[in-house]
């Protein structure tokens, strides 16, 4: 938003009538302004309902009636440091960024004869508690997880790194959200050219609000190729986790209202990787990281793999002829495997909007309509729906929502490659997908299949074996 003025004025009077014209103090209700008079000289304060405690307030000013008037500063600098008992204080003079503090909940003092109001950043945010993420949870480690608060978000991180080398660098985007977002990463081990590069296509994003905070922040950051599924980004909503990638020298961002935070660069490793095996022995560690990559890849290939043997009965050796379907397929099989991957989608949509009285008894009636009644019903036979269930499970394996997907789309591309075309659909299918892993780049450039594509042995080990923390002697 442009002014028509720039800088504040020393009269009272003009600047409160300035500015009350700017916010529509008579409209909006929630933006509060108050005039009293201390020291010999009026004042205004201006503030949003609900985002300063009225316990404070009163206790400014009554420190402030406590000014004798021959005890009062002559300019706004001597004031902020001689008779504001607050920590955190600033001396503004231009419109829009005290237009920008005080949407943002900075209290905003002008003085009569002052030519700079003071910005006392004692402000309260409406948040819930410190608690566990529903997602991102773990067998053991820590508890706490991000807020939707920004400044609480950074505090997590900070207490778990105490070291001036960490670096919180704040930025504003949006013309018209002006959503506040906080690059962390660690001065000394930080890769300096792709942290440049971050902060210059950050600078360069020109919207006019983050309306789905992270998600617009990563469509504006990095414009991917629409066709390839694979996410560049992963988000976490554990502290830890977020502290423990700032050490091996990676970018977190933080987005003010937003749960969560923001990993780069990342791979499909990092992607599947968990504080779980770093919360368990090595060797626990590594069995739980090695089960969650063997599992994403059955998922990706167990129904495409038993469409092909239901096809082609003949290429079964005997040990697995049990898999065959026995009883009579009324519906295609492609036709039922398709259904139930929409079907399990709309299972999950359910569930998000169910309310919690009610999700109890929805899920045992879904239980028995989509389990038992289908089957008897003809519609389904029961190998597809075992096979089905076992999939939409094991995606939970992993906690990102975007890998699960990816594996999703390119799950039913297969399918329907095999039901066409056979084993040279099957075939193509497994070597589309390596094609997209091994042609896509993380957001630095890097490799996102890496260290599998270009190959990398001793990489590739400690990707797969979770290896014991070694103490350096002094």
């Amino acid at each position: 938003m442009k002014f028509l003025e720039e800088n504040i004025r020393n009269d009272l009077k003009s600047n409160i009538t300035y500015f009350n014209n700017v916010l529509n103090v008579n409209k909006n209700f929630d933006i509060v302004y108050r005039v009293v008079r201390f020291g010999g000289r009026e004042a205004c304060f201006y503030f949003v309902d609900g985002f300063l405690k009225d316990e404070m307030l009163q206790k400014m000013l009554q420190y402030f009636n406590s000014i004798q008037q021959e005890d009062m500063p002559q300019d706004a600098h001597e004031m902020s440091k001689l008779c504001l008992p607050y920590g955190e204080v600033d001396l503004l003079a231009d419109w829009e960024s005290i237009l920008k503090n005080l949407l943002s909940g900075v209290t905003i003092m002008f003085i009569d004869g002052y030519s700079k109001c003071l910005a006392i950043d004692c402000r309260t945010y409406p948040m819930r508690s410190v608690s566990e993420p529903e997602k991102d949870k773990v067998l053991r480690g820590s508890k706490d997880g991000f807020v939707e608060t920004l400044v609480f978000n950074t505090a997590l991180i900070r207490r778990r790194i105490r070291t001036p080398e960490l670096t919180m660098e704040i930025k504003s985007i949006g013309e018209s959200s002006k959503t506040d977002i906080v690059i962390c990463y660690m001065e000394n081990r930080v890769n300096k050219e792709f942290l440049k590069d971050v902060i210059d296509r950050l600078a360069s994003i020109k919207v006019d609000a983050l309306t789905l905070n992270q998600e617009s922040l990563v469509e504006c950051l990095y414009q991917y190729k629409w066709y390839n599924p694979f996410p560049k980004f992963k988000f976490s909503e554990r502290p830890d986790t977020a502290a423990a990638q700032i050490l091996e020298g990676n970018i977190i961002i933080l987005v003010d209202n937003s749960p969560s935070c923001i990993i780069l660069p990342t791979s499909v490793f990092d992607i599947i990787e968990e504080a779980d095996d770093y919360y368990f022995p090595p060797i626990t560690g590594t069995y739980l990281r090695i089960t969650r990559y063997v599992i994403a890849i059955i998922t990706l290939l167990l129904t495409p793999t038993w469409l092909l043997f239901v096809n082609n009965p003949q290429w079964l050796p005997e040990w697995l002829e049990f898999t065959v379907i026995r009883d009579e397929v009324n519906v295609p099989v492609i036709l039922q495997l398709l259904l139930l991957e929409f079907a399990i989608d709309g299972l999950k949509l359910a569930a998000v909007n169910t309310p919690n009285m009610l999700s109890t008894p929805l899920s045992v009636i879904t239980a028995l309509v989509l389990g038992e009644f289908s089957v008897k019903s003809g519609w389904f036979n029961s190998e597809a729906m075992l096979y089905m269930a076992f999939v939409a499970v094991a995606n939970y394996t992993q906690q990102s929502y975007e890998l699960g997907y990816a594996l999703k789309f390119l799950r039913m591309i297969l399918l329907v490659l095999t039901q066409f075309f056979g084993i040279y659909g099957f075939v193509g299918g497994i070597v589309l997908t390596i094609v997209l892993l091994a042609t896509n780049k993380t957001i630095s450039g890097s490799g996102y299949f890496y260290p599998l594509i270009p190959f990398n042995l001793k990489e590739f080990g400690r990707r797969m074996v979770r290896k014991r923390l070694r103490y350096e002697e002094k």
